[in-house]
This record gives C-alpha cells, sequence and structure tokens, in this order.
C-alpha cells in the first residue's frame, strides 16, 4: 500500500468583483460616454438617476419592455464608461450618476446631453 501524501492546497483565482469597474476620474474618455449615452435605454436610465438625485439599484429602474438581463447589460455599460458609479450596501448595488466626475472632464456635456434628450418617458 503506498503511503498517503497530504495533499497540496487547492489554489483558488481570486474572486470577480461583482459589477464592472468603474473608470477613475482622469480615465473617462469622452468616445465611450457617448457611445453609452447614444443608446435611447441607457439615456433614459441616467435621465431618471439624474432626475431624482439618489442612488438606486436595477430593479428600481427596470422596465416591463426590457429583460432583467437587458437592463443589467444597459448598467454595465453604463458603468464601464464611467457615467454610472456604483456602492454596494449589504447584497444590493447602487447606481448613481457621476455627475462630479463627468463635468469635471467634460464639463457641461452631461447637462447639454441632459437637456437635448426627448422627455423621460418609459424607457420604450
Amino acid at each position: 500500500m503506498p503511503p498517503i501524501v497530504p495533499s497540496k492546497p487547492v489554489r483558488r483565482a481570486p474572486a470577480r468583483p461583482r459589477v464592472a469597474v468603474e473608470p477613475k476620474r482622469r480615465e473617462l474618455v469622452l468616445e465611450k460616454v457617448l457611445a453609452a449615452l447614444a443608446d435611447p435605454t441607457r439615456l433614459g436610465i441616467v435621465q431618471y438617476l439624474d432626475r431624482i438625485d439618489d442612488e438606486l439599484n436595477c430593479a428600481a429602474c427596470s422596465c416591463p419592455q426590457r429583460s432583467k438581463s437587458t437592463m443589467a447589460h444597459h448598467f454595465k455599460v453604463l458603468r464601464e464608461a464611467g457615467v454610472l458609479g456604483t456602492r454596494e450596501v449589504g447584497t444590493q448595488i447602487l447606481n448613481h450618476v457621476r455627475r462630479d466626475d463627468l463635468n469635471a472632464r467634460f464639463p457641461g456635456l452631461l447637462d447639454a446631453i441632459l437637456a437635448a434628450a426627448p422627455p423621460l418617458g418609459l424607457m420604450d
């Protein structure tokens, strides 16, 4: 009978973050911000979050015409572009518009886009 050899500890991959990593203020890229806001659904999300001036989770911004996975994708695109920031509170991930960072990097851009956007509907 061969001797029992203790097994080596298993190396696990580091845990992935639960949300997409948002760029730092100096890493915001105009093309990515504009591309993220070019989609009507994403623009509606930003309009809504900016209007209520508070943090919300994805479920609070859901719309019946879009699936949960589609809405999660839209939030991810906005986070990766740096338009939205996130904060984890327990099991919830709260989203907010990064107005201060956007205004510091691109003065007046967000205000101009939101002023020119069609009135906020039901994100249809």
